[in-house]
C-alpha cells in the first residue's frame, strides 16, 4: 500500500499563516484602540465646552428667571390698577412679561439639551474608556500567543522529520487539523453564546436607558445603569476567561503554582456547583518553561475533562515539586469511564499523553465507571 509522504513545507506555511493571521489581529485592536483614544480626546474637550455652557445657561436662567417674576408682578400691579396707566403702560407691562417669559422658556429647553448631550457624552466616554483598556489588555495577550506560536510550536516544523513511521506521520497531521478546527469552532461557540451575546445586549439596554431617562426620569435610568454595568462586567469576566484559557500571562510573569491557583480559583468561580481544592507540596520554585506550560496543560485538560464529561462535583489537584521531579494528581468524584471504549473526547486523553511522553514522564489513569478518576502524572526535571 502506498503512503503519501507527509510534507513539512505545508506544515510550516500553516504555521507562518496562523503567526501572520495572530498578527494581523494585533494590529487590527491596536488601531481600534488608537481610535478610540482620539474619539475619548475630542469628547473630553466637548465636554468641557458643554459644562461651561450648561453653567452659563443656568446662570443667564437665574436672571432670566428674576426679571421675569418682577416683570409679572409690574404686570398684575398694572391689570389690577389699570385706569391709572396708559394703553401703551399696559401693552409695554404685557408684552414685557410675555416676552421674557419666552426667553426664559427657551432658556429652560436649551439647558436641557445642553444637560442631555453631556450625560451622552459622559456615558460614551466611561464606554470608550472599558474598550481602550479591553483593547489593551487584549494586545498584551495577543502579543504573549504571538511569542508562544514563534517559540513552542516552532519545534512543530520538525515534526514530520522526526516520525519515522509514514502512518504515524498522516494520523499526527490529522489529529492537529482535527484539534485546531475543534479549538477554533470551542472559540466561536464560546465567544458567540458569552461575550457577543451580552454586547448585543448592552447595545440594546443602552438604547433602553436614554428612553426611560426621558419618559420616567433619571431615578429610574440610574436603576438601569447599574444592570447594564453588571452586564458589561459579565462580558467582560468572560473574555478575560477565554483569553486565560489561550495562555495565562501569569504562567510566565508568576510560574505554575500562583498561576495554578489562580486559574483554579476562577474555574471554581466559576462552575459554581463544582468545588475545587488545589494544594501545593514542597516549595514553588521556578521550572523551565516547557515543564510549567506542559504541567499548567495537562492540569488544564484533566480538570476540564472532570468538569465536561465527568460532571464531577468535587475536584482535587495536588501538586509536589521534589528535587529532580514533579508529581501531579489531579482527583475527581465524577461518573468515571471505561477506558476501553472509545470516545471523541479520547482525543484529549491521547494528546495528554503524548505531552508526558514528550517530557519523558509517565501518566496512569486509574477510573471505572461510577467510581470518578484519578490522574497521576510524574515528569522528571532536567534543567
Amino acid at each position: 500500500m502506498h503512503i503519501k509522504k507527509f510534507d513539512t513545507k505545508t506544515l510550516d506555511f500553516i504555521l507562518e499563516k496562523m503567526v501572520e493571521t495572530v498578527g494581523s489581529s494585533k494590529d487590527e485592536i491596536f488601531r481600534i484602540g488608537e481610535q478610540c483614544r482620539q474619539d475619548y480626546e475630542t469628547l473630553t474637550e466637548e465636554l468641557k465646552e458643554i459644562k461651561t455652557l450648561v453653567l452659563q445657561t443656568i446662570d443667564q436662567g437665574d436672571k432670566l428667571e428674576i426679571q421675569t417674576r418682577f416683570a409679572r408682578k409690574r404686570l398684575s400691579e398694572v391689570s389690577k390698577h389699570f385706569n391709572e396707566y396708559t394703553e401703551i403702560e399696559v401693552r409695554e407691562a404685557y408684552e414685557k412679561a410675555h416676552t421674557l417669559q419666552m426667553e426664559l422658556g427657551m432658556n429652560r429647553h436649551l439647558e436641557k439639551q445642553y444637560r442631555d448631550r453631556r450625560d451622552d457624552i459622559e456615558r460614551r466616554l466611561v464606554g470608550l474608556n472599558e474598550t481602550i483598556d479591553r483593547a489593551d489588555h487584549l494586545v498584551t495577550q495577543i502579543a504573549v500567543v504571538m511569542n508562544y506560536l514563534i517559540s513552542d510550536l516552532s519545534d512543530l516544523k520538525q515534526v514530520g522529520e522526526v516520525l519515522e513511521d509514514a502512518n504515524q506521520k498522516q494520523d499526527f497531521g490529522l489529529k492537529i487539523i482535527g484539534a485546531q478546527e475543534e479549538e477554533r469552532k470551542r472559540l466561536s461557540r464560546e465567544i458567540h453564546d458569552g461575550p457577543a451575546q451580552m454586547m448585543a445586549n448592552v447595545m440594546m439596554r443602552s438604547d433602553l436607558v436614554e428612553r426611560i431617562y426621558k419618559e420616567h426620569g433619571a431615578d429610574e435610568a440610574f436603576r438601569e445603569i447599574k444592570d447594564l454595568k453588571m452586564m458589561v462586567r459579565s462580558a467582560l469576566y468572560e473574555v478575560r476567561r477565554i483569553i486565560y484559557d489561550l495562555r495565562p500571562m501569569a504562567l510566565d510573569d508568576l510560574g505554575l503554582v500562583p498561576t495554578l491557583n489562580k486559574y483554579l480559583k476562577t474555574i471554581e468561580e466559576y462552575h459554581q456547583s463544582t468545588q475545587i481544592i488545589f494544594s501545593n507540596i514542597g516549595t514553588e520554585a521556578r521550572l523551565p518553561s516547557k515543564y510549567e506550560v506542559a504541567l499548567f496543560r495537562l492540569v488544564q485538560e484533566s480538570v476540564q475533562n472532570a468538569l465536561k464529561h465527568a460532571e464531577a462535583k468535587v475536584i482535587t489537584v495536588r501538586l509536589e515539586m521534589l528535587r529532580g521531579q514533579v508529581i501531579v494528581m489531579i482527583k475527581d468524584d465524577g461518573k468515571g469511564f471505561n477506558k476501553e471504549d472509545k470516545k471523541p473526547e479520547s482525543f484529549g486523553l491521547i494528546g495528554m499523553k503524548e505531552r508526558v511522553q514528550l517530557l519523558k514522564g509517565e501518566i496512569t489513569i486509574d477510573t471505572k465507571e461510577g467510581k470518578g478518576t484519578i490522574v497521576m502524572i510524574n515528569v522528571p526535571i532536567q534543567n
